[in-house]
This record gives structure tokens, C-alpha cells and sequence, in this order.
């Protein structure tokens, strides 16, 4: 998870495996901040949503298998969480933030359908200089990915088409 100096938007990054090619989801700070709680481990409370669906998917035997981001339609990405169930797999359609939270705490596999990484995917160009910084979620400087190494979905955000009210993926 990435946050932008710039503009304070929390972009997840995605790496294909044994390649260099990444994918950006833009999800809101709430998701964001969820993500950032179970990667780090933090105990809280009272259940979180995720947290509350993880417990449900256990309440019910069923076992998560992997989550996707299985589609991107009109600049909107869409997830998937595959579960087994008594013998049965099961799809569940899902924005792709609430898969990706639920993925961090049940240590899932995250898949990109190949169609989504070949549209959405971006490699980025291995002589960026690095001027700028961008923070982690922790809010430290985060020296390996600076403004310029963002800048690589320029192109990618320009043709977008979002509505600022919205916090979806």
C-alpha cells in the first residue's frame, strides 16, 4: 500500500510473480487502513469487518482459497473470493479491497486474471531517477519508491475515469 504525498490517495500495488510488472488498485483510506492492521498484526478490540467475515467463513467450515481481481469493466476492478464448502467451491463476487483484506488474514493466495494484468498492468522503465519520496502507510519515507517510480501510472490514471465521491475500487 502506497500513499501519494501528492495526494493522500492509498493505491495498492501488486506484483506479478517472477516478473516486473505491477498493477495499481486505488481503494479507499478506510480499506487501506484495514489492510495496513493485518498486515502489521494489530489486535483491536472488537472484530473489523474483514475480521468478522473471516470469522464467519470459519463459523461456517468453509475454508477460503484464494481471492481474485478477476475483471476490470469501465475503469472498476472486480474481485472474487473462491471458498470451499462441504465439497463445494464456491465464487463470490467481492470489490477487489474487501478480497484483498480478507486475503491478508486468512493468508491466501491474491490472483490477477491474465486479461486485467495485460490491460491495467504497468512495468515501469528501469532508469526512473528517483526525486521525490512517497510515505508507507507507517508514514515513513520510503526510499525504493519515489514520485518519479509512481509516475509510471500516469498514463494509466489519465484513462481513468473516476468520480471523486466515490471510495470503491
Amino acid at each position: 500500500i502506497r500513499v501519494s504525498l501528492m495526494s493522500q490517495q492509498r493505491i495498492v500495488i501488486l506484483r506479478e510473480a517472477n516478473a516486473d510488472r505491477y498493477l495499481p488498485i486505488w481503494i479507499g483510506v478506510y480499506e487501506a487502513e484495514a489492510i495496513t492492521i493485518a498486515l502489521q498484526e494489530v489486535e483491536v478490540a472488537r472484530p473489523l469487518t474483514h475480521d468478522l467475515l473471516k470469522n464467519v467463513f470459519g463459523a461456517l467450515n468453509a475454508q477460503v482459497v484464494r481471492v481474485e481481481v478477476s475483471a476490470l469493466k469501465d475503469d472498476t476492478f472486480f474481485g472474487n473470493i473462491v471458498a470451499e464448502v462441504n465439497g463445494r467451491t464456491l465464487n463470490i463476487d467481492s470489490r477487489p479491497s474487501d478480497a484483498l483484506n480478507l486475503a491478508v488474514r486468512v493468508h491466501v493466495p491474491i490472483l490477477v486474471a491474465r486479461s486485467v494484468m495485460d490491460s491495467a498492468g504497468i512495468i515501469p522503465e528501469e532508469d526512473l531517477q528517483e526525486e521525490g519520496q512517497v510515505q508507507d502507510v507507517q508514514g515513513e519515507p520510503d526510499q525504493e519508491a519515489g514520485e518519479d517510480r509512481l509516475s509510471i501510472f500516469e498514463d494509466f490514471l489519465d484513462g481513468l475515469t473516476l468520480d471523486d465521491s466515490e471510495d470503491d475500487d
